[in-house]
């Protein structure tokens, strides 16, 4: 039998906020402030190895290697598009597998994370929720891969901007998701500011209100797709139990800052959501709504039983919104060729175990 006092299971480095990990080191005779030397190693200078934290007393390292592990995500693939874009495919400790993306010049450099192995939200236009939910990721395998993106773009020292709408519902998995950025915007980490970071949901209640009481907040989008529950319920599974009614009352308490607006994120596919009278009664949800429309035309993928709209078509919905006040933009679709666009990844070959065939969170 093996005896635990004489083999204890390590600390997870990489999962700790840095209050937990100065906690950590006084509890083994070490000073609170080395926490923030290690972080800085970790986060600003890329380090994992304890042994390399130079700075660092030999005890200190010493017990960082006997008593605490990092463990970061492994680089398998990296794929680049034609238009710059870049698409990272990570496996994590377990083997399971993730994809980020780099979006260069968005203005800013863009990194879209993730935060789950699949997803649970079964969105009909999205290869990710064919998946399934595989299992939520760790704050630290969140964090970990814009760790690996830092590196591996030469931008640990720059500014960049972070939206999490890679893989999973960031509000499925929402201790995690909100410890990650927690540890992100630490100021001897990567000091990511929460307005450089955007929070992509399909409107999980309610667990949307209780970001609303974070000290820190992300910028919101929502993906909300459709102007009524006949057409949104068939596109986003989730619509059944929480309505477009529920989710714009939930938006219209949401506190924006300033000078930001809630992003609602509309993919549109070609007869389902696309006409001039769909664009009017979006146009009348969010009056008085201190909000932007993001027009996504599909991007579209074997699997998805859609089609991309026509330029004309396109056109003239974002036209419609904004004869009546409504802000609106089109995004432009990045890394199509390498299947790196929204609702385009998925990582293939990660069946869900019975204990992980999970229907969607209702609470």
């Amino acid at each position: 039998m093996i005896d635990q006092q004489e083999h204890p299971v390590a600390i997870a480095l990489h999962e700790l906020e840095r209050l937990s990990l100065e906690d950590a080191l006084a509890t083994r005779g070490h000073q609170r402030f080395h926490a923030r030397q290690i972080f800085r190693w970790l986060y600003r200078r890329g380090v994992d190895d304890v042994a390399a934290m130079t700075d660092l007393s030999r005890d200190l390292r010493d017990t960082l290697a006997r008593e605490f592990a990092v463990s970061t995500p492994q680089l398998v693939v990296r794929e680049r598009s034609t238009d710059g874009t870049e698409k990272f495919l990570l496996r994590l400790a377990d083997g399971r597998q993730v994809e980020s993306v780099f979006i260069p010049d968005t203005p800013a450099q863009t990194f879209c994370i993730s935060t789950q192995v699949g997803c649970a939200m079964a969105c009909a236009f999205c290869l990710t929720g064919k998946m399934g939910l595989v299992r939520n990721l760790s704050a630290g395998e969140i964090v970990g891969q814009v760790r690996v993106l830092a590196g591996a773009l030469d931008l640990r020292d720059k500014a960049f901007n972070i939206v999490l709408m890679g893989m999973g519902e960031p509000l499925h998995n929402y201790d995690e998701t909100m410890k990650a950025l927690r540890i992100l915007a630490d100021a001897h980490g990567f000091g990511l500011p929460p307005r450089r970071v955007t929070l992509s949901t399909v409107g999980l209640l309610p667990a949307l209100e209780r970001l609303a009481q974070e000290p820190i907040m992300p910028n919101l989008a929502v993906s909300l797709h459709a102007p009524t529950d006949a057409q949104r319920g068939e596109l986003v599974p989730l619509n059944r139990k929480y309505g477009v009614a529920d989710i714009i009352a939930a938006c219209r308490k949401f506190p924006v800052k300033k000078r930001s607006r809630i992003t609602f994120e509309y993919v549109l596919l070609a007869g389902v959501n696309d006409t001039p009278e769909d664009a009017v009664r979006l146009a009348r949800l969010l009056a008085g709504l201190k909000s932007k429309v993001n027009v996504i035309p599909l991007n579209a993928a074997p699997g998805i039983p859609f089609t991309r709209p026509s330029d004309e078509t396109i056109d003239r919905f974002a036209a419609t919104l904004a004869e009546r006040g409504v802000l609106v933009s089109v995004r432009k679709s990045r890394g199509r060729d390498i299947r790196a666009a929204c609702g385009q990844l998925i990582v293939e070959g990660q069946n869900r175990s019975a204990g992980q065939k999970l229907a969607i969170a209702m609470s």
